[in-house]
């Protein structure tokens, strides 16, 4: 995903994908969300609106709270046993969540 980053956009799905759809777009360094949270990214550390950042180091990623992402090719692993598989324009992650990108917005369901 060429979002804010590929382990923010799996982020966001994780935190935030409920039951509801929700969609985000990107223009330049920020992201905001439909359903209110956003985020910023300066270098490799990516802040939200709630006060959670992330930082990454190649492809390891780690978060504020202690969640950490490691990416190998298409697939992306956290700390808790939780997957992610990239393929094209969609990813798709624990417990039937899905995102797909179009352009500078991406929906998730």
């Amino acid at each position: 995903m060429r979002f804010v980053g590929a382990a923010t956009a799996i982020l966001l799905m994780s935190a935030s994908v409920a039951s509801a759809q929700v969609s985000c777009q990107q223009y330049g360094n920020k992201t905001h969300c439909n359903n209110g949270q956003s985020f910023q990214r300066f270098g490799n550390v990516t802040y939200d609106n709630e006060g959670n950042s992330w930082q990454t180091y190649g492809n390891q990623t780690y978060g504020s709270d202690g969640t950490s992402y490691q990416r190998y090719g298409d697939m992306t692993y956290d700390n808790h046993g939780n997957s992610w598989q990239q393929s094209g324009n969609m990813t798709y992650g624990p417990n039937g969540t899905s995102c797909q990108q179009y352009g500078n917005q991406q929906y998730c369901n």
